[in-house]
This record gives structure tokens, sequence and C-alpha cells, in this order.
């Protein structure tokens, strides 16, 4: 690539991490350089977004590889919003003179693409490759070259490792959860002053990663997000409508001037897309149908976690 001077520039971003296309858009953006000035976190519009980050490719010359996690989360969010970004990203070397756009999706979801609009899938002229999940024994031998790097002989009980590996195998095969429930059970057993990491310091691991996820997500919402999830939690099983009057009572109390009932049935799917909360579809015979939501998480930790927010501390 020296020879060509034609440089590669490779940015990453996680859809399941980003609850819109817009901040998606805007991970994008600062990589690619873009400042606060440049390319704002709110006031644009999706297609204005994309133009400017089309613009910085072209300028710079870049061969840009845009890699896209979770890339299934992404797919859902655009049928959600009815906002095509990925046709926009297939097409994108149509609009490019200087530079080019390669997509990379990464997705445990084999079918996703059957829910893709059929415009995408002829502009992909994708290749696509699979990779196979680790079985028990190989996600095993993983651990026990991670264990002999990371602890001192005789530390990580059999039983132990096995149940690390027997855990992670049933979820998909996903090598990086058995290295972190390792790593957690061993920090347990650390602050137990314990002198060998048990098959309860494993199965404690599990529940505090699960923990930790829930509270990392509520904490990146923002604001009226956090508010629409206390409306959830107010009137836990209600309709979007009953939801929206939940969240117009919070915006009262903490002084806060509501979003429309769009706009907040709009922030409910994305929210949904997190897995905090779940709806469900109600036919109602004559009276159509309406989707009810209720949370997934527990309301203790919902409270627990939102309560820091001063905003929100006086209604929690």
């Amino acid at each position: 690539m020296e020879k060509t001077n034609f440089p590669i520039k490779l940015v990453y971003a996680n859809s399941k991490e980003e609850t819109t296309l817009y901040g998606l858009l805007i991970n994008f953006g600062r990589q690619l350089g873009l400042n606060e000035k440049e390319l704002p976190s709110t006031g644009l519009s999706i297609s204005e977004v994309f133009k400017r980050l089309l613009h910085t490719i072209d300028q710079g010359k870049l061969n840009t590889v845009f890699v896209i996690d979770e890339i299934d989360f992404l797919a859902h969010l655009v049928s959600k919003t009815g906002n095509d970004i990925l046709y926009q990203l297939t097409r994108a070397n149509d609009r490019l003179q200087n530079g080019s756009l390669t997509l990379v999706g990464i997705s445990n979801d084999l079918t996703f693409k059957e829910r893709l609009d059929p415009r995408v899938i002829s502009s992909l002229g994708e290749e696509e490759v699979v990779f196979t999940n680790y079985s028990v024994d190989q996600i095993h031998k993983i651990l026990e070259d991670r264990i002999q790097s990371a602890f001192v002989g005789d530390a990580v009980e059999k039983s132990a490792l096995n149940l690390c590996a027997a855990m992670a195998g049933r979820e998909h095969g996903d090598a990086r959860r058995a290295i972190d429930l390792l790593r957690v059970a061993g920090e347990i057993a650390e602050r137990e002053q314990q002198d060998k990491v048990t098959e309860e310091h494993v199965r404690q691991a599990s529940q505090k990663i699960e923990e930790d996820k829930e509270t990392i997500a509520l904490q990146s919402y923002p604001l009226h997000e956090k508010l629409v999830i206390l409306g959830v939690m107010k009137a836990s099983g209600a309709s979007t409508g009953e939801i929206y009057t939940a969240y117009k009572d919070l915006c009262k109390i903490v002084r806060q001037k509501e979003l429309t009932q769009r706009r907040v049935t709009q922030m409910l799917s994305e929210i949904e897309l997190s897995g905090i909360i779940s709806g469900r579809i109600i036919h109602q015979g004559i009276h159509g149908r309406t989707k009810k939501f209720k949370l997934t998480v527990s309301p203790e930790t919902i409270k627990q976690t939102l309560k820091k927010d001063l905003t929100l501390e006086d209604i929690i």
C-alpha cells in the first residue's frame, strides 16, 4: 500500500452498543478524525452525516473499511426506523471518486440476511465467511493455556475449569465469555483471600458479569431514554400510550420538556434492541393490535443504577 500511496483506514463499531443510527455514524466519523464542529453529536439528518463521512473519505483519498460487529442489530434497527443506512453503505462507492468504502459485517445470526431489503442484498456483492463455534474441548484448551499465564500453579480447581468451559460452550461457544468468567472468578477468589478458584467462584462470576452488563447499558443512555425506561418500570406490561403517560408525568417532576409520542415510540424500539426491555404484540380483535412492553431486568437494578443520576435521584 505504501507504493500506491493509497492509505487504508479501518474503523470499527458494535451496533449492539449504539442505540441509534445517528450514534453509529458519529462513532465512524470520530474514528475518521471529524471533531464536534465538523460533525455535531446532534442536530443533523442521517443523510447529512453520511454525506460528511463520504466527503472525508474522498478528501483523504482513503480506502476505508467499516467493520460493523453485531450487524444483525443494525438490520433490525433499520427495519424499525425505515432509514436504510445499509443500502447507502452498500452503494457508497458510486458516490466516491478518490476513495473507497468496504463494508465488513460480523454476526452470530446466520439468517439475518433474510430480513434485509432485496436492494441491499443485490448491492452487497458479498463474500460470506462462516466461523464455527468453539467446542467445549477447544474452550477447555484455551482456558488451560490462559491459566498457565495468569495464575500460579494449581490455583484453579479442575472442576472450576470444567464449569467455565461448559458454561461458555452452552452459550454459542464463546471463548471470550469463558476467559471473562475465569478472570472474574479469580478476582472474587482473591478478594476472599482463597488459595483456589472454585466452582462457586465461577457461578458468582457469571452472575456478576450479567449484572455489570445491565448496569453499563443503563448508565450509557441519555436522560430521556432513562425516563422512558422508568416509565416502563412504573407501567410494566403496559401499552405504548400508557408508558407515554408515565413518561410525561416523570418529565414534569424533573422539569424536562417532554418529547412527542412518536419519538418515545421510536425510543422504545431502540431500547428493546439492547435487551433492557421486551415488547409483545397483543391482538385486540376489532380494536386492532397494540404492543406492550415490560422490563427484562429487575426493577431494583434499574433503581440502583439510575439513582446515581442526580436529575433522577428524587423520583426513584
